[in-house]
């Protein structure tokens, strides 16, 4: 085989891994639904941890106060001088009076992740052994909470998480987002899940006990690193739990303001993830369709190599996104995305090759170089601005 023919067998990587995905994709959304047994209704705590207040905040939080569950408990805690967090917490208190909520003033600890210090007291605190934790830009419906803690009838399961969609996507920014997180992320998700099962959790939503946490030391050994929602998963799964990722969605509240947002946000997730596995996000290069189609054609410049990598790179990457989207997912305005997907696979490609000349991240308005898993701050001025998202 000529070099050339070898560049482009290489080439035509991606295409395998789309292929596995479509498969991963199927035959997890062919699975038996788990039965909901109406009799598991344990007393349930559902822990918030807020720091600033998301869009639509009342609406979110709102959606946890009417819930078809007989017995739980809202636990929030805020900062005691977060007062735009607080008077929303008042008025949810006033609104469900009927509801029981209790709120803690700060975390009590100095931590450079405080979504973990904040988590770390209300594990503490929390009334009831089964925790809910999710974010504060996180919808739910009704049914929610029977949904998540099913599950854990099951005692081998050790935590619950589950998928989430935007509530409603307005600007040209969160549809490019609902494209790559449906053709990419989740398509990503369920090819772990085929290989290894499912090691992570989602932090829109996990589902575990106070037992579960405490026996990897919980919060408090997350509260100086980044990705807590992985690593509780993965914790979990090494203590032998099963993680269940329900084929179940919820809704959140797009806070893209910008494609400039966008794109920092994930390129600060893309550099944590370079740092927590480096040869899985050097691997996602044979990941990359669109680039090695255009290499393939740069390489050997005909009509047949034209027509033959970017047609199977068209048609594999719809497939995908329906398969994930409208077939698992049953959300047929998703089809809507799939015209945007060369475009997220561009913008993803170019945050890529941008991780690796990053050594920092902003997060929560400071920068840190990330050292054996840890947030180290950096000094003060020593670097330009990255990310000004929570």
């Amino acid at each position: 085989m000529t070099a050339a023919g070898i560049f482009l067998a290489i080439a035509a990587i991606p295409f395998v891994y789309y292929l596995l995905a479509i498969f991963s994709s199927w035959r997890y959304f062919r699975q038996p639904l788990r039965s909901l047994d109406p009799r598991f209704t344990p007393p349930v705590s559902n822990l918030k941890p807020m720091r600033g207040l998301d869009p639509e905040a009342y609406e979110n939080l709102a959606s946890f106060c009417v819930q078809d569950y007989p017995d739980y408990e809202m636990v929030f805690c805020i900062d005691p001088d977060d007062s735009a967090v607080i008077s929303t917490v008042e008025k949810i208190q006033h609104d469900f009076p009927q509801r029981r909520i209790r709120v803690l003033y700060g975390s009590g600890r100095i931590a450079t992740n405080d979504k973990c210090a904040k988590l770390a007291r209300l594990t503490n605190e929390a009334e009831h052994e089964i925790l809910v934790i999710s974010d504060s830009d996180v919808r739910v419906r009704p049914d929610y909470l029977r949904q998540v803690v099913a599950p854990l009838r099951d005692p081998h399961v050790g935590a619950v998480t589950c998928f989430y969609l935007p509530a409603e996507v307005r600007t040209f920014t969160d549809h490019l987002q609902t494209a790559g997180m449906t053709s990419d992320f989740y398509p990503g998700i369920l090819v772990a899940w085929q290989l290894d099962g499912v090691k992570f959790a989602l932090g829109t939503t996990i589902v575990t006990t106070r037992a579960r946490l405490n026996k990897f030391g919980g919060y408090p050994e997350l509260e100086n690193g980044p990705a807590d929602d992985l690593l509780v998963g993965r914790r979990i799964a090494e203590q032998g739990g099963e993680v269940v990722l329900l084929p179940y969605a919820i809704e959140t509240v797009p806070d893209y303001d910008s494609l400039g947002s966008l794109f920092r946000k994930r390129l600060r997730w893309m550099v944590v993830m370079r740092h927590m596995r480096p040869w899985g996000h050097l691997g996602l290069l044979l990941t990359q369709g669109l680039p090695w189609s255009v290499v393939a054609v740069l390489v050997h410049p005909s009509a047949a190599i034209a027509a033959s990598y970017f047609g199977t790179y068209i048609l594999l990457r719809a497939l995908m996104t329906w398969v994930v989207g409208v077939y698992g997912l049953r959300q047929r305005r998703l089809a809507k995305q799939i015209p945007l997907i060369p475009l997220w696979d561009a913008l993803a490609f170019i945050i890529w090759l941008t991780s690796f000349l990053q050594s920092s991240i902003r997060w929560r308005g400071a920068d840190y170089h990330l050292r054996e898993g840890k947030l180290v701050p950096v000094k003060e001025g020593s670097l330009t601005e990255q990310d000004d998202t929570a």
